[in-house]
């Protein structure tokens, strides 16, 4: 875990417990207007989207990044070009970490997270290009809620001091903590924002091609992803701070 600033871990707390009703709005306006080009919001899914939609209606300079790990659904590399598009932004692409990856695959195939776990791939795809995005910010927005992962995710607040990524100053904004997926979808509709197509073939949780399925009525959308582990691990690295060890 990253040995983080006391000073800037209270006030941050506090900021969390003023803003812990606000709307995403409120709390996106505060994060740009303090980080500004310091800040950055992270893209892959639905909520990211919507919001990349907001804080493009409250500042035209927003940083934008994704994370390819070279496994992802044809229809996810597409959506990268729609969104980039349709914001008229530029999006950095971070890469997985060749070194790392070309020895997992040498070492133990392509598919070996099936038989040991997702998390060393992960690492290699996910999380060091990750470290690499965040290395040069102070602060980053994504789209989690509260109930995308009732085991891993119940508690997040609105903000954070990052427990994993950067320096011990890095701040971690999480506007939609609150918002239900029936609330991200109706702001999708009502404003027109654009989503990736596989959500019309039943993908809920979207993330690389041979981790993800479509899940059936009925089941928890992050049932579609590493859908062979327990419920309490599934956490790719990216959130990994979420996971709380047990008392």
């Amino acid at each position: 875990m990253t040995v983080q600033d006391p000073q800037l871990k209270s006030e941050i707390g506090s900021l969390a417990e003023e803003y812990k009703n606000s709307s995403p709005q409120e709390i996106l306006e505060y994060a740009l207007g303090r980080f500004g080009t310091g800040i950055t919001i992270a893209f892959s899914g639905a909520e990211d989207v919507v919001l990349i939609d907001m804080a493009t209606r409250i500042r035209e300079d927003i940083s934008v990044f994704s994370i390819d790990t070279g496994r992802l659904h044809p229809e996810t590399y597409r959506f990268f070009d729609v969104v980039r598009e349709h914001y008229n932004i530029p999006l950095e692409v971070f890469f997985a970490d060749r070194e790392k990856t070309e020895e997992l695959v040498l070492r133990k195939g392509m598919f070996s997270f099936y038989r040991d776990g997702h998390h060393e791939c992960c690492a290699a795809r996910k999380v060091d290009p990750l470290r690499r995005s965040l290395s040069t910010r102070d602060a980053w927005i994504t789209g989690q809620r509260r109930d995308q992962s009732p085991n891993t995710r119940a508690e997040i607040p609105v903000m954070e001091m990052d427990p994993v990524f950067g320096n011990g100053t890095l701040v971690k904004f999480n506007p939609l903590a609150n918002w239900t997926s029936g609330q991200v979808w109706d702001y999708i509709m009502d404003k027109e924002v654009p989503y990736n197509e596989l959500h019309a073939k039943g993908y809920v949780s979207i993330g690389c091609e041979p981790c993800t399925r479509p899940v059936l009525p009925g089941q928890h959308e992050r049932e579609g992803r590493w859908w062979w582990e327990e419920s309490t691990k599934k956490e790719c690295g990216l959130h990994s701070g979420n996971i709380r060890p047990p008392v």
